[in-house]
């Protein structure tokens, strides 16, 4: 008798068929109670060819010339100084601040040597306080925060260093062999985690509160493979305990769970949000939660600790879960309930599993440095990480992992982009990427792989698409050996974006993977509506899609 393990239904059957040697049927529409509007998915079978080789062709030359225009350093610092987010008296310089822990007169000297006296009367240099943290109600005006090295922004009214922008636009300047630049990323991380205490969300005052989802290590060991520099990995192993550090320790930690979670430090709105993200009407983001709540009635969770009715206001617990969110990098989406803020009280399958690749990754940084004793302990790190993942997150008879709410004891039933993040990753067992991969179908649309199933409203949901989703889902499934859903979704994606590039002249931030098209601001009625220009990870996971299929 043939023994088949337990596994959901479907995936019980693709098991069965694979042991047979019969291809299994391609998956049908099946609604989902997570669903507002049911997307039908696609026959796996169906072949889907990358763009025509002068069409990549003209894709990537853009993407090269892109790399330049992004790019902020010394010598164009007033390019990097303005910032469309924040309110700004015409005519008066631009603050640039640096950390109390700098050298400020020497730092004062490089930018000088590197500008005109006509632009450096237009720099208004400034030191922040010894704890920024705790005089951020007092830093006035909000400005930029000083880098050494050169490095490449996402693009338009993202004119700064982004935290997990960063590691997957290093993916792409190694992928195009501009290793420098790579290194130059890096470098500039490990200093915002020795001069501002993090990787910051991005390097602006406003953001010192606050990280994004961690990729540090990752994005060292890439950069090391590439140069071979052992003094310079040696130099960022303090740096990389430090950030690891911030996130497994205090009110990162999810509970007792021996996990971790987002959690913004700042307290009250976001200044970026209530200057800079405005609809026609002249209302904020804020406006337009406020106007939900007095409208609708919320049963996702006690609608009153996150909004009191009498008041017609948002509570500090909601700025302060506004603010988590924000550092997730997902702003936003109903993945938490509605505007995200019940994502203090989860630990997410995405963070924990970057967290694990994160551990594994200095394990074999400290294997590298010939530090075998610190390698075992990062190596139990890890799987001591990958087996509370697995008590609590992973989810058999769904096949896949779930976000985790420590403060109910319950899975987040919600489908989400990020249950690919545990192959991607490597910490999936063979079984458990099988079922994974077998719900493939929930989430893949013309275009790739939605970051929800669900329509919201919300920029992070369905019908939208965004670049590192799509690298994380297909370097997952290839890792595990689905070759050719990898081949599919690589070229869904890439076939989009070009198709847009070619109509528009352009690559930009998000896509609509139902219509496969990139005007979106119709859809999106929470967070900004705007598809930014530039766009720094699309460029980036486009040619890493490229690099993967033709190799």
């Amino acid at each position: 008798m043939l023994y088949v393990p337990l596994f959901p239904p479907r995936v019980a059957l693709v098991l069965l068929l694979a042991v047979l040697g019969i291809a299994p049927p391609a998956a049908t529409a099946q609604p989902s109670p997570d669903s507002q509007e049911a997307v039908a998915p696609p026959d796996p079978t169906t072949h889907v060819a990358l763009p025509a080789p002068e069409q990549i062709d003209t894709l990537r030359a853009y993407i090269d010339t892109t790399w330049s225009t992004l790019t902020r350093s010394h010598d164009d610092l007033l390019a990097a100084l303005p910032d469309p987010k924040v309110e700004h008296a015409p005519g008066t310089p631009w603050p640039l601040y640096v950390a109390a822990s700098e050298d400020t007169a020497t730092v004062g000297r490089r930018l000088r040597e590197s500008l005109s006296p006509a632009e450096w009367a237009q720099v208004d240099l400034r030191v922040l306080p010894e704890n920024p943290r705790e005089h951020m109600p007092r830093i006035e005006p909000h400005g930029l925060l000083y880098l050494p090295h050169p490095y490449v922004v996402p693009g338009g009214r993202f004119n700064e260093m982004y935290g997990w922008d960063s590691y997957f636009i290093s993916v792409g300047l190694l992928e195009a062999g501009r290793v420098e630049r790579a290194k130059h990323m890096a470098s500039n991380h490990l200093y915002q985690v020795r001069h501002y205490g993090t990787v910051l969300n991005a390097n602006r005052t406003y953001y010192l509160t606050r990280s994004q989802p961690p990729f540090l290590a990752t994005m060292v060991r890439d950069v090391f493979r590439a140069t071979r520099d052992t003094s310079w990995l040696a130099d960022a192993v303090p740096a990389l305990t430090t950030y690891h550090n911030y996130w497994t320790t205090g009110p990162h930690r999810a509970g007792d769970t021996g996990l971790s979670r987002y959690y913004g430090l700042g307290e009250g709105p976001a200044p970026e949000v209530v200057m800079g993200e405005r609809d026609a009407e002249g209302q904020s983001h804020y406006d337009r939660i406020r106007a939900y709540y007095r409208n609708t009635d919320v049963t996702a969770y006690d609608e009153s600790l996150f909004y009191d009715a009498e008041t017609d206001s948002l509570t500090p617990l909601f700025y302060k879960s506004d603010r988590s969110m924000r550092e997730s990098g997902f702003d936003p989406s109903n993945r938490f309930g509605p505007f995200n803020v019940g994502i203090i009280h989860h630990a997410p399958v995405g963070l924990n599993s970057f967290l694990y690749r994160y551990e594994k990754d200095l394990s074999a940084i400290m294997a590298t440095l010939g530090r075998s004793d610190a390698a075992k302990r990062w190596g139990l790190r890890a799987e001591q990480r990958r087996r509370r993942m697995n008590d609590l997150l992973w989810d058999a008879e769904a096949g896949r992992y779930r976000d985790y709410n420590f403060r109910t004891d319950t899975q987040n039933e919600y489908p989400f982009a990020t249950a690919f993040a545990p192959l991607w990753a490597g910490l999936a067992a063979d079984s458990q990427a099988a079922a994974t991969a077998s719900t493939l179908w929930q989430l893949e649309a013309p275009g790739g792989v939605l970051t929800s199933t669900r329509r919201t409203g919300s920029q992070w949901d369905a019908p939208f698409g965004w670049a590192p989703l799509q690298m994380m889902a297909v370097e997952g499934l290839r890792r595990y050996g689905y070759d050719a859903a990898a081949d599919r979704l690589s070229a869904k994606f890439v076939g989009l974006v070009s198709n847009e590039f070619q109509e528009h002249g352009v690559i930009l931030e998000k896509y609509d993977l139902v219509q496969r098209e990139s005007d979106v601001s119709a859809g999106i009625q929470y967070g900004y509506s705007e598809n930014v220009v530039g766009f720094g990870w699309t460029n980036a996971v486009v040619l890493r899609l490229l690099g993967s299929v033709e190799r």
